[in-house]
C-alpha cells in the first residue's frame, strides 16, 4: 500500500502566513525601536526557519528571526596566506562593545515590549510566548562571521558571510541561514516549485510519525529536512507528489548519505558537531517515513 496521492497534495500546503507575518512584523518592530540599548550599533533583523523559507506546516507555530550584531564580527583567516592574514590584522583592531551586553540589551528591548512572563532565554534562541493571534516566536541573538576567501585591503576582500553565537549547553554555533535560504529559494526554481512542496511533505509525516509515538520530537529538526531533500537531484523532483516522494526517498537510501551538505553548502549535513544531524536520527527518520508509507 502507499500514501495516497490527495493526501500528500494536502500535506504539500503551506501553514500560517497571514498570522506568521503578522507575528514577524511585530518582533522585528520591537526589535527596530529607537529606544532598544543597541539602537546606535550596526545590526540587521531578518527571517529564518520554515516561516522565512516557505516550508512552513500547520503542526508549525513558531517564527524564527534573528537579530545580527554587525559592529563586531568573527573572522576565520585560516585559509589566507601569511600576508594576507597580515594585512588582515592590520586592518581591524579589537571591538570595544561585547556580544554580551549586547544580547543583553535585546533581552532588555523584548522584555520591555512583550512582558517579563512572554520571555524565556533558552539554550539557542530567545523564547517569546504567544499571546491571543500572536505566535510564538524565537529570537536568535548572534554577531557576523566572516570566512575569508582574499584579504588585500579594507577596499579588496571577499569573504562568505554567515552568524555565530554562544550557546548555553551547546558551544557556539556557526552558521549560514541566509545562505540556506537563498540556495532553497534556487532549489525550489530549478526543481519547477516541487521542492518547498516536498519538504511540506516529509514535515507532516514527521509530525504524524511524532504523534504516533514512532520517533522523538527532536529526530529530525524542519532544518535538517530541508537539508538532505536539498541534496536531492533536480529530476527525481516532478510530475506527481507520489512519484516525486518515491524517487526522492529511494535515492536518499541508495545515495552515500556520510557526503551530503547542509543546503548553504559549508557544512556536512551529518555528523557529530553541535551544525550536524546526527547519523543515526537521519536513519530513524527515513525509516520511519519509508514504514509509514508502507502501512498506510
Amino acid at each position: 500500500m502507499a500514501i495516497s496521492e490527495s493526501q500528500l497534495e494536502t500535506w504539500s500546503h503551506q501553514g500560517s502566513i497571514q498570522q506568521s507575518s503578522s507575528t514577524y512584523q511585530t518582533v522585528r518592530t520591537a526589535l527596530l525601536d529607537a529606544k532598544a540599548n543597541y539602537a546606535g550599533k550596526n545590526f540587521e533583523v531578518f527571517l529564518q526557519g520554515s516561516y522565512g523559507n516557505d516550508t512552513n506546516i500547520y503542526a508549525e507555530s513558531d517564527v524564527d528571526t534573528v537579530i545580527r550584531l554587525d559592529s563586531i564580527m568573527n573572522s576565520d583567516v585560516s585559509a589566507l596566506p601569511p600576508e594576507q592574514q597580515q594585512a588582515y590584522h592590520s586592518a581591524y583592531g579589537n571591538a570595544t562593545y561585547t556580544f554580551a551586553e549586547f544580547k543583553a540589551a535585546v533581552v532588555t528591548r523584548l522584555t520591555i515590549a512583550f512582558g517579563k512572563d512572554y520571555i524565556t532565554a533558552g539554550n539557542k534562541a530567545i523564547r517569546i510566548k504567544a499571546n491571543g493571534s500572536r505566535r510564538s516566536a524565537d529570537v536568535v541573538a548572534c554577531y557576523q562571521h566572516r570566512r575569508y576567501i582574499r584579504f588585500i585591503s579594507m577596499d579588496d576582500q571577499e569573504y562568505d558571510q554567515g552568524v555565530i553565537f554562544p550557546t548555553t549547553s551547546s558551544g557556539t554555533i556557526i552558521n549560514y541561514p541566509k545562505q540556506h535560504s537563498e540556495n532553497c529559494t534556487e532549489k525550489h526554481q530549478a526543481t519547477n516549485s516541487w521542492f518547498k512542496p516536498t519538504v511540506r511533505i516529509l514535515k507532516n509525516m514527521r509530525s504524524k510519525l511524532v504523534d504516533d509515538g514512532k520517533i522523538a520530537k527532536d529526530t529530525a529538526p524542519s532544518y535538517y529536512v530541508e537539508g538532505i531533500l536539498w541534496n536531492v537531484p533536480n529530476e527525481n523532483f516532478g510530475s506527481s507528489y507520489v512519484d516525486t516522494f518515491c524517487k526522492c526517498v529511494n535515492w536518499l537510501m541508495q545515495t552515500d548519505r556520510s557526503k551530503l551538505k547542509c543546503a548553504h553548502e559549508h557544512h556536512a549535513l551529518l555528523g557529530t558537531g553541535n551544525v550536524h544531524w546526527p547519523s543515526a536520527n537521519c536513519d530513524k527518520f527515513l525509516n520511519a517515513v519509508i514504514q509509514l508509507w508502507k502501512e498506510s
